[in-house]
């Protein structure tokens, strides 16, 4: 039996203390000043909204390990009331997988308990649904949750999700405006209001935007960038997705708006079509 001594439980104790404190002090008050480089060993997938085709799907699904991995499923953006055994029954049909656990709460200290995030540990895939990006901030920015997601993309895995799943996936929370009197939704505002700007930052240094052709928001990421120079702004249209590895992203379905403070033919955006790789080391598309 290996026996420990009185210093080491202490120092051990403190430790665990640490740990379950900390995340709850450790909400940002601003976005995230990392250069923009995606996860080394795992992937985001960062989908405009609307529907997911199918080879977004399979591949989303291959690169957790396929229809044998372990899935889970956050669909905190939508507004309640959730059936979180409809939820499971959805993504599972969908994706076409077998091994799926709903995560969804609104309260934070839930969030950052060791039951709640047990299910991520043993994940290689997660995936936010749309809805409103705030309600995924005010739930999980700075707890447990955020950190076992950056844990699961280190290990190798894969994050994806759809219209606020996509922008909450950004460092500055593009359209993160709350709930108020007049606005139930929130979500109307491009500049967000303090409290409100920071997302995940699993794509550090980044403004994400979703349904940008369809909801005719082409240029909403200008005062963003503006304001906030060093951000890169990635528009995503509805049903267009990008796949983001290391230094490099590649669109894989639909338009693809980038945002980098710069004049491109009298516009402050350019567009990269389907099939298209980005560096985002040097923020260039490559043939």
């Amino acid at each position: 039996m290996i026996r420990k001594n009185s210093a080491t439980w202490t120092v051990q104790a403190l430790f665990c203390l640490a740990l379950v404190l900390t995340p709850l002090a450790a909400r940002p008050a601003a976005y995230d000043h990392s250069p923009t480089i995606g996860p080394a060993k795992g992937w985001l997938m960062i989908h405009g909204g609307g529907a997911v085709s199918a080879d977004e799907r399979k591949e989303f699904v291959s690169l957790a390990g396929g229809p044998d991995a372990n899935f889970v499923f956050i669909p905190t953006a939508s507004s309640d009331p959730i059936n979180l055994d409809h939820a499971a029954k959805m993504f599972s049909r969908r994706f076409g997988v077998k091994h799926v656990t709903v995560l969804h709460t609104r309260d934070r200290k839930v969030a950052n308990t060791e039951k709640f995030v047990e299910p991520l540990r043993h994940a290689s895939g997660v995936w936010f649904e749309g809805g409103r990006q705030w309600r995924l901030a005010d739930a999980y920015l700075g707890t447990r949750v955020e950190h076992e997601i950056k844990a699961l993309l280190a290990r190798g895995g894969v994050v994806g999700g759809s219209s606020a799943g996509a922008t909450i996936q950004g460092s500055f929370l593009v359209r993160g405006d709350p709930a108020h009197p007049g606005n139930p939704d929130g979500d109307n505002r491009i500049m967000m209001v303090p409290g409100h700007e920071a997302g995940l930052a699993l794509l550090p240094n980044s403004a994400i935007d979703q349904h940008v052709l369809v909801r005719h928001r082409e240029d909403d990421l200008d005062q963003v960038i503006s304001a906030h120079p060093k951000l890169l702004g990635i528009g995503i249209d509805q049903g267009a997705a990008i796949l983001v590895h290391g230094d490099t992203f590649k669109t894989m379905d639909g338009e693809v708006l980038i945002h980098d403070g710069k004049k491109h033919a009298g516009k402050e955006y350019y567009v990269l079509q389907p099939g298209e790789t980005f560096n985002l080391r040097t923020r260039t598309a490559q043939p």
